[in-house]
């Protein structure tokens, strides 16, 4: 059980205002490895309307967007969301909004794709059944929900093992797993709403 509260709005503003790429999403070749991984497990259809949770500056949103026809990218800090802004600029399928997500989330429904990249070992166990609650109402039948995660030990308040674990716990017969894959350094799960 999580002791910790989710991490707020100033801790990530603070890592944006003081690094253009704080986790080197535009030029480790770990990234870009984990970012083609993720685009191969979602590359066999097309996406009518989806959403990314932490987009941070784009990177992945960059890539994400070829199979959206609408692309919802969110992020918790106002400088992830200008860079993001700025990387996608000519990607008119993609919106930004700044939402600290579960307390704050989209106006969106019947979802068929949403990701969550890096993001869930950020919450903590009362924002994880928010952020389940609110996925099992907004995403369509047949949608897929997808999670990427370091595994290494964290400071964060879970691990990346734990969030997923309790995130699909909460989410419970309302998903099926489709993809459970554990790389190096990280995992990549793939659920579907039944």
């Amino acid at each position: 059980m999580s002791s910790g509260n989710s991490l707020d709005a100033n801790y990530f503003d603070g890592i944006f205002a003081g690094n253009d790429d704080p986790w080197s999403l535009a030029s480790s070749d770990y990234e870009a490895a984990k970012f083609a991984h993720t685009v191969r497990m979602l590359d066999d259809r097309r996406y009518v309307s989806a959403l990314e949770i932490g987009c941070a500056h784009g990177v992945l949103t960059q890539k994400l967007a070829p199979l959206c026809t609408r692309l919802l990218a969110i992020d918790i800090a106002q400088g992830a969301i200008d860079a993001a802004r700025k990387r996608c600029a000519k990607l008119l399928q993609v919106r930004f909004d700044r939402l600290a997500f579960p307390r704050e989330a989209p106006a969106v429904g019947g979802l068929d794709l949403v990701v969550l990249s890096e993001v869930a070992y950020y919450w903590s166990d009362h924002d994880l059944s928010a952020a389940g609650d609110w996925l099992s109402q907004n995403i369509a039948p047949g949608g897929r929900i997808l999670l990427v995660h370091y595994i290494g030990e964290t400071d964060y308040p879970q691990t990346g093992d734990e969030a997923t674990t309790k995130l699909r716990e909460i989410l419970g017969s309302a998903v099926a797993v489709v993809h459970a894959d554990r790389a190096e350094r990280y995992r990549l799960d793939m659920w579907t709403r039944r």
